[in-house]
């Protein structure tokens, strides 16, 4: 057992408490004590705000190597698109397997204890499968242990270069040929203490209405997430309207997907019905503001989709930027900017939506808690730089989601154990893997 005494924590009402003393055991938390004026002898003292691990719904870690590549110029989703094929066709297990590793170690010194990492990237140049089919899965689910943070898998099928089209030259190596390969391909991935297998329908562009309710069975059959790029783009919507004269919500829900378990990301370009299928079905919604910008996709409608009671998560996606305080802060800002109105999401929402809502979407039910039973996954934010000094404790929570960055994290720890202390990995040279990661493999 370890005890760990908080100058501050956050246990998800609207502000932090101060003196909370937590006790670990078995990699949970066993009890929280309040009002512990001071660390006893035998505990850690954690400096700062104490919050949960936060959780990271949606990335395609490969894509950290556009950083600084992809961002200038004119063009749209559309064109990027087409960098970022060229960069998923340089990679092979190993090397997928270092930029993964270092792009989770990224993550790790951000705060993240969870990623859900949405993964297409399956096959060798031409779509001939590896010796062993799953490899490149199996390489992510490797990182994620390597870096010690936990992950949710979200095996994509990925099938159709767009309705209709055969995939291209790069999008063979995404696709599995029908629903039915990728399911028996994806059985024979198994997860762990750390990782959990999900599945994902990665658009009705790439992935045709009886494939789709293949995936949807799959994950319903093994009570696993499923995830689905939805409505990211206009051209998509009118396409999936023109070939099957619903919008790709309801084409979801027409193929068994739509449930509990369900996440739509960006849901940038929804339907006036599609957020109440989308809140009817008990699904989420994983919002990543940075991409969505960086992209030119446009501002989807937050506090809509809230209201039709649509739970919100947040992702890093194209991992341009990883830092989950501005991916937080923005959806309530890039809001403001849409409706010229302030407001619409409270910081404490915000962190929720960062945190507990987050692990829920990626089949971690009750983490990102700090209670008893939780996992003890705790990212410690330091007061003491420039962004958070003179922070008063009344105003903590409103801090931290909107001035706080990844900078500011000091301590993370996973299952109990150190990850990152004083704001270095305990194990990786984090920036020096990343260098080596993009030179060797990802350039």
């Amino acid at each position: 057992m370890s005890r760990h005494w908080c100058e501050l924590a956050w246990l998800g009402g609207d502000g932090v408490e101060a003196g909370v003393l937590l006790d670990v055991e078995a990699g949970r938390i066993a009890t929280v004590e309040r009002d512990v004026p001071e660390a006893p002898p035998d505990a850690e003292t954690l400096e700062g705000v104490t919050i949960p691990g936060l959780a990271n719904v949606h990335s395609h870690a490969f894509q950290r190597a556009l950083r600084g590549r992809a961002q200038s110029g004119e063009g749209s989703f559309w064109t990027w698109r087409e960098q970022m094929y060229a960069a998923a066709a340089t990679l092979d297990p190993d090397a997928y397997h270092a930029l993964a590793r270092a792009t989770f170690g990224e993550m790790a010194l951000a705060g993240i204890t969870l990623v859900g990492e949405f993964h297409y990237l399956h096959h060798g140049p031409g779509g001939a499968p590896y010796e062993d089919p799953n490899a490149m899965g199996r390489a992510v689910l490797a990182a994620a242990a390597d870096v010690g943070i936990r992950i949710t898998l979200l095996d994509a099928c990925y099938l159709h270069g767009g309705i209709g089209v055969a995939p291209g030259e790069v999008q063979r190596r995404f696709s599995d040929g029908s629903g039915d390969a990728w399911a028996a391909r994806v059985s024979a991935l198994a997860g762990g203490p750390d990782a959990r297998i999900g599945a994902a329908v990665h658009s009705v562009r790439a992935v045709d209405p009886a494939a789709a309710a293949v995936v949807a069975a799959w994950a319903a059959e093994h009570d696993a997430p499923l995830h689905a790029h939805v409505s990211e783009q206009p051209a998509e919507n009118e396409a999936c309207i023109a070939a099957y004269g619903c919008t790709p919500t309801a084409l979801l829900d027409q193929a068994g997907a739509l449930s509990a378990r369900f996440t739509a990301i960006h849901v940038t370009h929804p339907a006036d019905g599609d957020p109440g299928l989308l809140g009817r079905a008990g699904a989420g919604c994983c919002l990543c503001p940075t991409t969505e910008r960086d992209l030119a996709d446009g501002i989807g409608p937050a506090r809509a989709l809230a209201d039709a009671g649509v739970a919100l998560a947040l992702g890093t996606d194209s991992n341009a930027v990883i830092d989950l305080f501005e991916e937080a802060r923005a959806v309530e800002l890039d809001e403001r900017l849409a409706t010229r109105r302030r407001g619409s999401h409270g910081a404490a929402a915000l962190l929720r939506a960062a945190t507990e809502t987050g692990h829920e979407r990626l089949g971690w039910p009750g983490g990102g808690r700090i209670a008893p039973g939780a996992p003890a996954d705790l990212v410690t934010v330091s007061l003491d730089g420039v962004r958070l000094a003179g922070t008063e404790p009344d105003h903590a929570v409103e801090a931290l989601v909107f001035a706080a960055t990844a900078g500011d994290v000091r301590h993370v720890m996973v299952g109990g154990r150190p990850v990152v202390r004083y704001g270095a990995h305990v194990a990786l040279d984090v920036a020096a893997e990343l260098r080596d990661a993009l030179r060797e493999g990802a350039g």
